[in-house]
């Protein structure tokens, strides 16, 4: 169990709250583990049971069906379902799509929207990434022509999380394509639309439960209105909101690397060889201390980053720095820990082979280590 009540950036409300999502999760999400895996998806009705208890979407205001919460309780949500096992998906919704709507949708997008998105009957998606255009998302080439009152959208979109699930999609596309970057906009897509079409859920190494897929775009039309704030400006919006996305998964890398360090602390205290615990042995003790001191000082970095971000004075390169360093860590840590455990380690009934599989995407997604570095090395 994390141990967080100590963290300065938690009151007494975020305790409460904590232990509701903790009531949740050993209720709904533990005894379903392997089902979610095996589907490849979260099932629809888990998302409504969220929804039902007040999981979804903590930031968005009383006036669309939310509770109107700052950012901080989407990091204590962020840092529960991570540590028990769940791969990224809710976490999308609740820290990176809804947000877009809340602060550049229409008032019209933000009526029909967000209170389903709140209460789980309607699953979100953002398609940026595309066959050819990954962390630069200066190279998106779906194209969006403006035909009358309509966009009329063509392209194809990749490794897009809750791909299988999602009702609305987020499309980031260019319309103006001679501008480049300067002419990318963000524009609401419905998974009902003709010619807007699902390949099958991508094959991944890890976080088996998220579904991740390809989108399809054949002319597929839309009403203006479905535009997400203004023409010409997404690549704005983009940039401005990557330090929350990058704040996210910094926390469910920290998350994720404290699990992994607890299982081999359970491991290593209970299993023995040449007639003595592992953990007795100096080495597993050293290897051990490593993990321990690395989340000492990443939880006080995720607790200033936090703060930083609720404040709104958490810069991009600070979370392009934070995600940088918490992904590789917990990397290390998540690789460190499977070796203590020894060949069960390798066994998929042991909690620390998902920890480790799932740890890889993360020094990915959200924008690769090497864009990480990029980013904070051209501030210097």
């Amino acid at each position: 169990m994390l141990e967080r009540d100590t963290s300065p950036v938690f009151t007494e409300e975020h305790r409460l709250f904590r232990d509701a999502v903790r009531r949740f999760i050993e209720r709904e999400f533990l005894p379903r583990i392997a089902e979610f895996d095996e589907a490849g998806c979260v099932a629809r009705n888990f998302w409504r049971k969220a929804g039902e208890a007040g999981l979804l979407c903590p930031g968005v205001p009383e006036a669309y069906g939310g509770p109107g919460l700052d950012f901080t309780f989407n990091a204590v949500l962020n840092e529960e379902i991570t540590y028990a096992g769940m791969s990224d998906s809710i976490t999308l919704q609740t820290d990176i799509t809804s947000p877009y709507l809340v602060r550049y949708g229409s008032e019209e997008l933000k009526q029909k929207w967000l209170p389903s998105m709140v209460s789980g009957e309607v699953i979100s998606a953002i398609a940026m990434t595309e066959p050819g255009a990954g962390s630069d998302l200066q190279g998106v080439q779906t194209v969006a022509r403006r035909d009358g009152d309509d966009f009329v959208i063509t392209g194809n979109k990749t490794y897009i999380t809750n791909g299988q699930n999602a009702d609305i999609v987020l499309t980031v596309c260019k319309t103006n394509p001679a501008e480049g970057a300067k002419g990318t906009s963000i524009i609401l897509v419905e998974a009902d639309r003709p010619g807007f079409t699902r390949g099958k859920n991508l094959d991944k190494i890890g976080q088996w439960m998220s579904d991740t897929s390809e989108l399809f775009y054949d002319e597929v039309r839309v009403p203006a209105t479905n535009l997400i704030g203004e023409a010409d400006r997404g690549f704005v919006y983009l940039v401005s909101d990557l330090p929350q996305e990058r704040l996210s998964i910094s926390i469910t890398a920290q998350s994720a690397a404290q699990r992994a360090y607890d299982e081999a602390i359970a491991f290593t205290r209970d299993r023995k060889a040449f007639g003595r615990r592992v953990i007795d042995f100096q080495n597993t003790r050293f290897v051990l201390a490593d993990m321990k001191a690395k989340l000492q000082v990443g939880w006080r970095h995720v607790d200033w980053m936090i703060a930083q971000h609720a404040s709104g004075k958490l810069s991009a390169e600070e979370a392009a720095a934070g995600k940088l360093w918490h992904t590789e860590t917990q990397w290390e840590i998540c690789d460190a820990a499977l070796q203590l455990h020894g060949g069960a380690g390798y066994m998929n009934e042991y909690p620390i082979a998902r920890f480790w599989r799932d740890a890889r995407v993360r020094r990915i997604y959200g924008g690769t280590s090497e864009i990480m570095k990029e980013l904070v090395g051209r501030a210097l």
